[in-house]
């Protein structure tokens, strides 16, 4: 059994990481976290554990997380690798859900996330946790950078096209929905329901901090630099990431359709959908799963892919359950195979 910790229980990502481990059949929860809850019953703020978990919220310290074998940090941008260095020091391995170890750059991270970065060293050892493309790594690594939302989906898009250099990388569009999740727990006017709901809007236009994470992917994948538009959207629902990417093809004579069929054939997470269909956000609800289509309209030179996940699965707490069970040796399915939530 893998002993685990979760540092920041109380928030969305922590919940739905919590709905899914404890029901991991390889996995002991041993500390759930929280400095404003602890000493309260988790299943008293989250009564859908009622049942399944009996632990109480406790505060984060080493010596509390110490027993531990691997660690989640749930945790706002900033937090995690002020006590990472020390954990990886007493030999306890880490998935960390929030952009502390994502860029590999720390003047990038720096102007990004308005904070230098507290431990450049760890930084330089963590790995990129998107599995379908550093698998091998991360079955090696102690500390896996969980990817975000937008870049899971958009890079998942992308990928196959660019690994085989045949659009043009100086001009990819990445046109993104998000549920209200995304932006978290914590009170907010513009995620109140009479705020979102029967509305739409864009945000970040002129630059989210998720548009560095998904370039460097995109560009390693690449083997080049490349010209991205990312313009991310907030719709009323409360689940799920819809991503739209365009590009231009470089050889319309190209079977796009076996292209990525063939990249993705052995994910166990990514489902390339028949020619021509239109994969839905609420196909994926509550599961692990990104879905794929990829079109060229009207036999043009846009190639039009359509990449939708759930922001807390595969674009959080699954793809880090995903990340753990490769980390610990586990069957990498372990854990994930629930069917999406319909309606």
């Amino acid at each position: 059994m893998v002993k685990v910790g979760i540092v920041g229980g109380t928030g969305y990502t922590g919940v739905e990481l919590l709905r899914l481990l404890v029901m991991h059949p390889q996995v002991e929860l041993v500390a759930v976290t929280s400095r404003s809850e602890a000493g309260q019953a988790v299943a008293d703020l989250y009564p859908n554990l009622r049942g399944f978990l009996a632990l109480p919220f406790s505060e984060p310290t080493l010596e509390n997380l110490a027993q531990c074998d691997l660690v989640f940090f749930a945790t706002p941008n900033g937090v995690a690798m002020k006590m990472v260095p020390d954990l990886l020091a007493k030999g306890v391995k880490v998935v960390d859900l929030a952009a502390d170890f994502r860029l590999q750059d720390p003047k990038a991270w720096e102007e990004w996330y308005g904070m230098p970065h507290a431990c450049v060293d760890t930084l330089g050892e963590a790995v990129y946790g998107l599995p379908e493309v550093n698998r091998e790594l991360i079955k090696q690594a102690r500390i896996v950078a969980n990817p975000g939302c937008y870049p899971t989906a958009v890079q998942l898009g992308f990928l196959p096209l660019l690994e085989q250099g045949i659009v043009d990388s100086a001009n990819l569009i990445a046109d993104a929905k998000s549920g209200v999740s995304g932006a978290g727990r914590q009170a907010s006017v513009g995620t109140l329901l009479c705020e979102a709901s029967e509305s739409f809007k864009a945000y970040g236009v002129g630059g989210h901090r998720h548009l560095p994470e998904i370039k460097q992917g995109l560009e390693l994948s690449a083997d080049t630099s490349v010209g991205l538009t990312f313009v991310p959207h907030l719709t009323p629902m409360i689940r799920g990431i819809h991503a739209t990417c365009y590009s231009q093809v470089l050889d319309k004579s190209i079977d796009l359709q076996t292209l990525f069929e063939q990249r993705y054939i052995d994910e166990p997470f990514v489902d390339v959908m028949p020619e021509g269909a239109a994969p839905e956000t609420r196909s994926v609800k509550g599961s692990n799963i990104c879905r794929l289509a990829v079109h060229r309209p009207q036999g043009g030179n846009t190639v039009v892919v359509l990449s939708v996940i759930d922001n807390l699965v595969k674009g959080a707490a699954g793809q880090a359950i995903q990340n753990m069970n490769l980390m610990c040796g586990l069957d990498e399915a372990e854990g994930l195979g629930q069917v999406p939530l319909m309606p």
